[in-house]
């Protein structure tokens, strides 16, 4: 097939996707297109990369950044303060209910003024300030639970077709060399093979999970529909997810589909607190056997890594021996900039890397031991605010506990704290905000009518019937049929 051809088709698809959706949640914001963008170019890469006008490979291009891209996240920003002044949306509820993560932030704002390069250490704070806007832009939505669902949906229908796309027509575009084997790579849409490799595990597990939760009703015509479109992106997700040879999503796809099944099954549901317990007692467990007894490369070596974790322990090594400030790092984003950089690239003989492939690690190199403990307090909170909505919404707390559970085992060879896609995902379920309560939760699940079909949650299910465009007050609507 030409390659041309190939692109027409996965757009014509595209957009009989997003029309004939037979999965489409009603009543969400045509907000919703603005973390959908945002999601889009961190799951894929930078509007500069795309145009061919990306950051050389070199320190000072890591400092300086891109105007371009600069533009479009700051578009981006805006328009998500827009959606949510027009929301009324309550901030002092917001901070009331995620006091970690303001203290995180907060801490990471003042790290500014000890950082070798305050000015590059600010514009990267407030850029990645804009996650959290992004992500309270769904949260807000008037109804949450479709607006999770359809941003995931989206998300997939647009990069997963994609990738195979690029992956089989325009190997210009995709192929990549590894620098050390010279083996080729193709990463499709995305900059990386861990970065297709996290988008492949993201999709596969939302549509395992959602074909889990409709599985029930799966005799039901339009149920049918939706699980048919599952089963297809779960094969693709798969298919890249192998093509990635990312051993870290791997094992993370497992764990995540592990936790859904679990929670799910008829012994799970009898024992969701044992289950809630289990997932942070292993994660201890394996920090135990693998760094406290130094098993971490037999562990390796069962699941396909060399002992040296891709010499990830040899990076881990190096810039522990570089010596920064125990207590308060080097400042936000700072460590990898300028000498430091350099140092790592000319002396280590590791390659040119500007991450530590450890998401504890990094945050230690920036912001210190506070840092760290900060970020654990916040890790610790929403677990506990995944743990409530089991009580109101437990086909939702399924999903977020598993990325939950993905997030903690995900940091250990990856830098999953840095602002990337993996961080947007499990905030979507980690962040508290208002409406995740008993009386109105993290959204409705849309109901079913006699025919079928979908129909608006009723008022008894605590969301109004009408609501604006961006407004999430009630407006008064004719009676729905």
């Amino acid at each position: 097939m030409p390659p041309t051809l190939a692109l027409v088709l996965w757009a014509v698809l595209l957009l009989a996707l997003l029309r004939f959706d037979p999965a489409k949640e009603p009543g969400t914001s045509v907000a919703l297109w603005i973390p959908l963008i945002w999601l889009f170019i961190m799951g894929s890469r930078l509007p500069s990369q795309w145009l061919g006008t990306g950051p050389r490979i070199a320190a000072q291009a890591l400092e300086e950044g891109n105007p371009l891209d600069r533009s479009i996240f700051s578009g981006l920003i805006l328009l998500a303060l827009v959606v949510l002044t027009l929301r009324s949306f309550s901030w002092g509820g917001f901070i009331s209910r995620n006091l970690f993560l303001i203290a995180f932030l907060l801490f990471a704002f003042a790290s500014v003024f000890w950082s070798d390069f305050p000015f590059v250490s600010l514009k990267r704070w407030f850029r990645d300030l804009g996650n959290y806007l992004i992500i309270l832009v769904v949260l807000s939505d008037p109804h949450p639970m479709g607006a999770v669902r359809t941003l995931f949906r989206r998300l997939a229908y647009l990069l997963i077709p994609l990738c195979i796309v690029l992956d089989k027509y325009f190997p210009n575009l995709s192929k990549q060399y590894d620098g050390w084997s010279g083996i080729a790579m193709y990463v499709g849409a995305t900059t990386g093979k861990n970065l297709l490799g996290l988008l492949a595990l993201l999709s596969g597990l939302f549509f395992i999970w959602d074909t889990v939760t409709r599985w029930s009703a799966r005799k039901d015509r339009a149920t049918k529909r939706i699980i048919q479109v599952n089963l297809a992106f779960i094969v693709m997700s798969l298919w890249l997810l192998i093509t990635a040879n990312s051993a870290t999503c791997r094992v993370c796809m497992l764990i995540g589909c592990t936790v859904v099944l679990a929670v799910h099954s008829a012994w799970g549901k009898r024992h969701r607190t044992l289950i809630r317990v289990l997932i942070p007692a292993t994660f201890c467990l394996y920090l135990i056997v693998a760094f406290g007894l130094g098993a971490s490369g037999q562990l390796a070596a069962a699941v396909g890594k060399d002992p040296t974790l891709t010499d990830r322990t040899k990076i881990w090594s190096f810039v522990l021996s570089m010596h920064t400030n125990p207590l308060v790092g080097t400042g936000y984003e700072s460590f990898w900039l300028g000498p430091r950089l350099e140092y790592f690239w000319q002396i280590s003989g590791l390659g040119g890397l500007n991450e530590a492939h450890n998401g504890y690690l990094e945050v230690y190199l920036n912001l210190g031991i506070i840092g760290l403990l900060l970020i654990c307090a916040f890790l610790l909170a929403s677990y506990r605010n995944i743990s409530k909505q089991f009580a109101t919404h437990p086909d939702l707390a399924s999903l977020n506990l598993a990325l939950w559970a993905i997030m903690l085992f995900y940091n250990v060879t990856e830098a999953g704290f840095r602002g990337g896609l993996m961080w947007l995902v499990f905030l979507l379920g980690g962040v508290a905000v208002r409406g995740r309560s008993a009386d109105q939760g993290h959204g409705t699940l849309v109901s079913k009518d006699s025919r079928g079909g979908h129909r608006l949650p009723s008022p008894r299910l605590g969301v109004p019937l009408g609501r604006s465009l961006f407004s999430s007050r009630p407006t008064t609507i004719g009676r729905i049929r």
